[in-house]
């Protein structure tokens, strides 16, 4: 194989795999945020006190951190299915890519929330601030530089989820490393796949980084 050729399936699967990441961080970044939020709110001495609905999130999200992302890849397929119809495919991906990183972003969110002062939170409680205005501006005003490093985070790990998703056909530079570097002994494709994969997590990283350092300016 050409590196012509080796560079033309490099950019189809690059684009495979930026479509999996972007579409699958969006609802993450919701999904995460929305229970990350609530696990804080609901927590044991929180805004919305509720311990047992507490626990029974903690358990949900600590069950599905808990599950090795192949395992969850293959568990949810016929949720996948019923989702987007199919089971191969980069849409089909971004299904289980989703719900195996929205726990794990949720836990980040909390840890993030947890950072912010009481005396912050008590100071707007005393001015008045409602249960919604201390949550979107306090909490999550005064957290933003480390949710922005956690969703960096939650970035880079579904990178690597995405490159794993190509062992059932997810598409993406998992995909092609598996059927070209892997199966056809193709090595300059396998090279190839690794290093756009490490280019692709350094400008993930370093953009976070960027954004990080501007909000905690701020």
């Amino acid at each position: 194989m050409t590196w012509s050729e080796v560079f033309d399936l490099l950019w189809v699967g690059l684009q495979e795999t930026a479509w999996m990441v972007l579409v699958s961080t969006v609802l993450t970044a919701v999904g995460g945020l929305l229970l990350g939020v609530l696990l804080v709110l609901t927590a044991p001495g929180g805004l919305l006190s509720a311990p047992p609905l507490y626990s029974v999130l903690g358990l949900i999200v600590n069950i599905t951190r808990s599950l090795p992302f192949i395992i969850l890849l293959v568990a949810v397929i016929p949720f996948t299915r019923a989702v987007v119809g199919t089971t191969i495919g980069t849409d089909a991906a971004i299904v289980p890519l989703t719900i195996g990183a929205i726990p794990f972003f949720a836990r980040i969110v909390e840890a993030a929330l947890r950072e912010v002062p009481n005396d912050v939170i008590a100071a707007a409680t005393a001015m008045g601030a409602s249960r919604g205005q201390i949550v979107g501006k306090v909490l999550l005003r005064e957290a933003r530089p480390g949710l922005a490093a956690g969703l960096t985070i939650t970035v880079i790990a579904l990178v690597g989820y995405s490159a794993m998703a190509g062992v059932v056909g997810g598409g993406g530079l998992g995909d092609l490393a598996i059927r070209y570097g892997y199966q056809r002994f193709e090595t300059e494709v396998m090279v190839a796949t690794v290093a756009a994969l490490v280019v692709f997590v350094q400008l993930v990283q370093m953009a976070g980084d960027l954004l990080v350092r501007r909000l905690s300016h701020k």
